[in-house]
């Protein structure tokens, strides 16, 4: 929603100054075409000179993210705590052993079928999976269990990072072509000069318009675009922290309740449950779990 305000407040002051101080729209809507043309056609085809298929498809599909926000709600955060304190609960009470069948086949898992929405996140599901499943081999040092949970996170924040990545460098490049959209369109006035001042006048603004639109483009709409998506996906990424805290505080001995607590306190503030909340929710676990 408020991405929507923002580029409506975006062009209307901008323009709305513009024309206010008696500048004509007219300029800049003669201009825009192929000054667009120019502009975006250069920028697109930069973007996937260097990026790949993955980053191109993750860059387009985080649009759609930067509008909807971060997928994990603050009831996806409790669930992820009460999924991980039935597991923790359940390798303190029968040990890591009772836990093969879970790990091996989570989609028919009595435990993991609980969370719907979770068990969608295949990296998530495969983070609990590969952790408990080293603690089955008999890794139990919390400290290379830690190690080795840390080295899978910034592997896939790194991958994560890349659509915004990406969109940061197309927004650095628009300011530079729309200067070479401008440099055309001076090159096109100069072969034009014995033309009369007024039509002189017109082709250097319609020139102007590209060196407007690449600073416009990045620095209005572009770049606050990659510094939103980053944003997300760095809240989302405290999604998985929540599991190597949680992991971690068990392989140090903590009770099941102590551990998620611990969790807990990784949460996004916006998200995070209290104390009281987090305890509702695992007394709301049946018994039979």
């Amino acid at each position: 929603m408020f991405q929507i305000i923002g580029i409506v407040l975006l062009f209307a002051l901008v323009f709305g100054s513009y024309i206010i101080s008696g500048g004509n729209m007219g300029v800049i809507m003669h201009a825009l075409p192929h000054e667009m043309m120019a502009i975006g056609g250069a920028g697109v085809a930069a973007f996937l000179i260097s990026n790949s298929v993955p980053v191109i498809k993750a860059s387009l599909g985080g649009f759609g993210k930067v509008f909807a926000g971060p997928k994990w709600k603050a009831s996806d955060y409790r669930d992820l705590l009460s999924l991980l304190f039935l597991l923790t609960k359940t390798m303190k009470s029968k040990g890591v052993i009772a836990l093969e069948s879970h790990i091996e086949n989570p989609k028919e898992s009595t435990i993991f079928s609980r969370f719907p929405k979770i068990m969608k996140d295949h990296f998530a599901i495969d983070f609990i999976c590969d952790t408990l499943r080293m603690m089955t081999m008999n890794l139990e040092d919390p400290h290379q269990v830690e190690d080795a949970m840390e080295k899978q996170l910034e592997k896939h924040h790194h991958e994560a990072l890349a659509p915004a990545g990406a969109l940061q460098n197309l927004a650095d490049a628009l300011p530079a072509l729309g200067i070479v959209a401008a440099v055309l369109g001076v090159i096109k006035t100069m072969g034009s000069i014995t033309e009369p001042p007024e039509v002189l006048g017109g082709m250097i603004g319609g020139a102007l318009v590209g060196t407007f639109l690449g600073v416009f483009l990045a620095y209005g709409l572009v770049g606050p675009f990659a510094a939103r998506l980053k944003e997300i996906i760095e809240e989302e990424g405290s999604f998985y922290k929540i599991i190597q805290s949680v992991l971690v505080a068990h392989l140090h001995g903590n009770a099941a309740q102590i551990s998620v607590e611990i969790g807990r306190g990784s949460v996004p503030s916006g998200a995070q449950p209290s104390f009281l909340e987090l305890e509702e929710a695992l007394s709301a676990i049946p018994a039979e779990a």
